[in-house]
């Protein structure tokens, strides 16, 4: 039953419950996300089932359009999904280069991004349809000094010209151990109206629950930081960051000297 399938895909008995009061009007549920719960592509079979009950006239009826899967870049999946599936596709974009995306996403080392906006231009071809024209929704999230610059825009703007997409430009939820930061709201909102004055469309979403170590990406509790570990072993960083890194700190030292004199 639709229980069985919600429950592999990764989904619990309440998802099913839930979507079976949006058809009955018992509560409202517009949108179903195949997301946070691993990778969905993983477990591809159940997801397929899933999706087609949910988009099924006879199944939850919901459009296709309010039914998304997201994924880290499959491309081998990605491509069944979208031959067999009628579901929509987000895909974790998050960089705009492969130096970049292999360093903070690992699965661009097995799929890089020209294997990946590849089979997305094949699948969703650009043509003239206005609102009809079906697209892939792009999610990035904002890196300070890692993905956030002018360059780093014009790239995605020529992506959005290859392929139909729109851009979800997601907050970085800080936390204790990471060495990343979140793009300033200043840095955001500029590389958003960039994207939108060259023709993209772009939606900034806001992030909850981050007051609590609850919110996206985040699995915590703020008023215990010895129970704090520290991340795995990670990639080293590009070359261009370190040469930037040890640029920075050799004038801080160069800085420090003079003072001292």
């Amino acid at each position: 039953g639709i229980e069985r399938v919600f429950e592999r895909a990764g989904e619990t008995e309440a998802g099913a419950e839930a979507g079976a009061g949006a058809k009955s009007g018992k509560e409202e549920v517009t949108n179903v996300v195949f997301m946070g719960m691993g990778e969905p592509l993983h477990n591809i079979e159940a997801v397929l089932a899933a999706v087609d009950i949910l988009v099924d006239p006879r199944g939850l009826a919901f459009s296709r359009n309010k039914v998304t899967v997201s994924t880290s870049g499959l491309v081998p999946e990605i491509e069944r999904f979208l031959n067999e599936s009628q579901g929509s596709l987000a895909v974790s974009l998050n960089a705009t280069t492969d130096e970049i995306r292999s360093w903070i996403m690992p699965i661009n080392r097995k799929y890089n991004m020209a294997s990946l906006l590849g089979v997305l231009g094949d699948h969703f071809p650009r043509r003239d349809l206005g609102r009809h024209q079906r697209q892939v929704f792009f999610e990035y999230i904002m890196l300070a000094g890692i993905n956030d610059s002018n360059e780093d825009a014009e790239r995605l703007l020529e992506i959005s010209r290859r392929v139909p997409c729109k851009f979800n430009l997601i907050y970085f939820n800080t936390h204790e151990g990471s060495e990343f930061r979140c793009s300033d709201r200043e840095t955001i909102k500029a590389f958003r109206k960039r994207l939108v004055e060259g023709g993209a469309m772009c939606t900034i979403r806001q992030s909850r629950g981050d007051e609590e170590m609850a919110a996206c990406g985040q699995l915590g509790s703020p008023d215990s930081p010895e129970d704090w570990k520290p991340p795995p072993p990670r990639l080293k960083k590009p070359r261009r960051l370190r040469e930037a890194e040890a640029e920075e700190e050799a004038e801080a030292q160069e800085a420090t000297k003079g003072a001292a004199a």
